[in-house]
């Protein structure tokens, strides 16, 4: 099976050049299920498009027969981040112009839906499928005046453009899969919507997750899952419940400007597992692989920052166990007022175990050190 290759045009810059993003679509032989697979949004975290790249491979060896749905796959969704540099380092994470993240520009629907009490009385009646597609088609008319706003004489912001390149081509999706890994360095993990989402992410073949029981909704994988879970409330709150065939993911592999070869392996087949328990994929003695997976709460998660400049010495290594009161790292410290230098100590606040760390040993006062995920030790054993 071999895919259909969409090429878009994202933006012209002054000099005449112009970006473009390269769609790879696999359709099966229904399409009552749509995938959609996005990787590189922050620039320097690549590993995706390694992932996807595998994915197109794979799914190229595949019949017609055995793909249920369609898969659309956007590698290097953001070329303007992708090609950002600060001499050695890629960065790209934020927007060079007006200094947003690229990941908290998007175009939440919740928000701006006011009449969603009117919505639920109006289809209380409807099957969930029914439901599911009204709600979708409420969704993009609201959604069309961005484009109204776009193509107005005024126009708008590179983001506003941006964000509607991606969210058009993902908003009728079921399931969203959006690729990044750590600016830093840092475990495999994802990030998981509550409720029935959560017995989904075992699939994926990831130990650990956070569970995003607190969201604002301008992420990629909020925008898109935050009305639909606003929408199972409303109908829970009447006493109906519907099942929403929606879920949204980011995959958090590994650490940004780096291709590691365990993620991607990781990132491939739990995407590919993932997608045999949906469903989509139809593959003939395949044996699908339920992982037992950690789920913290966002909450959990504890930042460490240098309580003065220095530099980091001494920094217990990803993964490790502590308990409150054991010693993280070191800083050493220099000054200018004719002391010697000193060795200043940050330990642990709570039990739990190192979860990112930073890729630079030298730090500012206020500069991020280390994340430590607070939990009970026992369960990781």
């Amino acid at each position: 099976m071999k895919p259909t290759i969409e090429t878009l045009n994202l933006f012209k810059l002054a000099s005449g050049d112009e970006f473009f993003l390269q769609l790879y679509q696999f359709i099966g032989k229904k399409r009552n299920k749509k995938v959609y697979i996005q990787s590189n949004l922050h620039g320097s975290e690549i590993v995706g498009n390694a992932v996807i790249s595998q994915l197109i491979d794979f799914l190229s060896t595949l019949k017609k027969s055995e793909l249920e749905g369609e898969i659309w796959l956007l590698p290097v969704c953001n070329p303007l981040g992708t090609n950002q540099r600060n001499h050695f380092f890629s960065s790209g994470r934020f927007n060079s112009y007006d200094g947003k993240d690229w990941n908290r520009i998007f175009w939440d629907y919740e928000k701006i839906c006011h009449n969603l009490d009117e919505f639920v009385q109006e289809n209380l009646k409807f099957d969930s499928l029914t439901i599911q597609e009204n709600f979708l088609q409420q969704q993009k008319i609201a959604f069309s005046k961005q484009l109204e706003k776009i193509n107005h004489p005024s126009g708008a912001p590179l983001f506003e453009q941006y964000r509607y390149q991606l969210q058009s081509l993902s908003m009728d999706a079921n399931y969203v899969i959006d690729i990044h890994s750590s600016s830093n360095q840092c475990i495999d993990y994802l990030f998981c919507f509550p409720g029935e989402q959560e017995n989904s992410a075992k699939y994926f073949q990831i130990d650990y997750g956070i569970l995003m029981d607190t969201y604002d909704g301008d992420a990629f994988d909020e925008a898109f899952m935050k009305p639909w879970l606003a929408l199972e409330k409303k109908f829970e709150k009447v006493g109906r419940k519907i099942n929403v065939d929606r879920e949204s993911w980011t995959l958090e592999l590994g650490s940004g400007m780096k291709m590691n070869p365990q993620s991607v392996t990781i990132g491939v087949k739990g995407i590919i597992n993932y997608l045999v328990k949906k469903g989509v994929l139809k593959l003939e003695h395949y044996s699908l692989i339920s992982n037992e997976i950690t789920l913290v709460s966002r909450q959990n998660i504890r930042n460490y920052y240098a309580p003065t400049g220095g530099m980091i010495q001494n920094r217990l290594s990803l993964k490790t166990r502590v308990q409150a009161g054991d010693k993280l790292y070191e800083i050493l410290s220099f000054n200018k007022r004719g002391y010697l230098p000193e060795v200043i100590q940050v330990c642990a606040e709570k039990d739990g175990f190192v979860f990112d760390v930073s890729t630079n040993y030298s730090v500012n006062q206020g500069d991020y050190v280390l994340a430590l995920c607070s939990i009970n030790l026992e369960h990781l054993c």
